[in-house]
């Protein structure tokens, strides 16, 4: 959507109007004039015959030219998307044991594993990065930190554990975040933005409820992006005994839409790639307005010139 920095400048636009409807107030004298003469053989030695149409077709381009020109210097401004200069991320793996399924191959942890690391490196590099790991409780495994590679190393080093405590671990994002704001903040300085991106199989089963968490990220203005991971066929192998391990998109959907994030599935590993990817966009840019006063400017210029130009070709001079 198109803004103007100095609106008033838009009045302008009246004198324009002004100058159009003097137009076509001469043209319909001219007309008037020519209706009173009876012999055209003397009209047309006392008015010499002109290209009409083309005379119009020039001051046509002329009046475009002066409203193009007249835009331009209201300061016109246009939404476009930027890298965002600052702002943090958590990401929070889940590391239950039903993470070894293998319905995502090899295995979703080490799917969870790849796809993490490639996000790392899809944020812009001005983008604080944190990991939180969440099993029997929720751990802040790296802190936020523009170090990609600290990163990357405690994603390969993830163990599994048991139970999932979905709730924990945005609990522990939070309070990483709160941290990290704290510290990297200045006085009297807006604090940067901050999201969480949570990838797990779902059912919480330890620790603090998500709806709890959920409610203490809305109210820290954080969202929360969640990917629902795996298949609703997933099992794993318990001690001989195998038990299904469904993805739980419900709880997972809550989630996201309580604090304002957004909800994937990934049922594969390029599922979970591009997740990441429009993720990854929606986290490393924002919205923007930036000037756009030269486009009119130079539009309306070039009008100007294409003006002068048929005036000079069929009339052979400027008028």
């Amino acid at each position: 959507m198109m803004h103007f920095r100095s609106p008033l400048w838009l009045l302008i636009l009246l004198a324009v109007a002004a100058v159009a409807l003097a137009y076509l107030a001469v043209q319909l004298r001219r007309r008037r004039f020519v209706a009173r003469f009876s012999n055209t053989q003397l009209l047309a030695s006392v008015v010499p015959r002109r290209p009409g149409w083309r005379r119009h077709l020039t001051f046509a381009l002329l009046l475009v030219a002066l409203t193009v020109l007249s835009l331009g210097v209201a300061g016109p401004t246009a939404s476009v998307r930027v890298p965002q200069e600052k702002a943090t991320v958590m990401l929070a793996i889940d590391v239950s044991l039903s993470m070894q399924a293998t319905d995502v191959l090899p295995s979703r942890l080490e799917a969870a594993q790849q796809a993490a690391e490639e996000f790392a490196d899809l944020l812009p590099k001005r983008i604080n990065l944190g990991l939180v790991k969440f099993g029997r409780a929720g751990n802040v495994l790296v802190p936020p930190t523009l170090d990609r590679d600290v990163v990357k190393r405690a994603i390969a080093g993830l163990q599994l554990e048991q139970y999932t405590a979905i709730g924990e671990g945005v609990f522990a994002c939070l309070d990483a975040l709160n941290t990290f704001s704290r510290t990297s903040t200045a006085p009297n300085e807006k604090p940067a933005p901050a999201r969480v991106v949570l990838l797990s199989d779902g059912y919480n089963t330890v620790g603090r409820k998500v709806s709890e968490a959920a409610d203490a990220a809305k109210k820290a203005s954080t969202p929360v992006s969640t990917i629902a991971f795996g298949t609703d066929s997933g099992t794993v192998e318990v001690q001989g005994t195998v038990q299904a391990v469904p993805s739980d998109k419900v709880t997972l959907r809550g989630l996201a839409q309580t604090t304002g994030g957004s909800f994937h599935t990934a049922a594969s590993v390029e599922e979970l790639k591009s997740v990441y990817k429009d993720i990854g966009s929606q986290i490393g840019y924002t919205t923007a307005q930036r000037d756009i006063s030269w486009r009119f400017m130079l539009a309306g210029l070039l009008l100007a010139m294409a003006a002068g130009a048929t005036s000079l070709l069929w009339s052979g001079r400027l008028s």
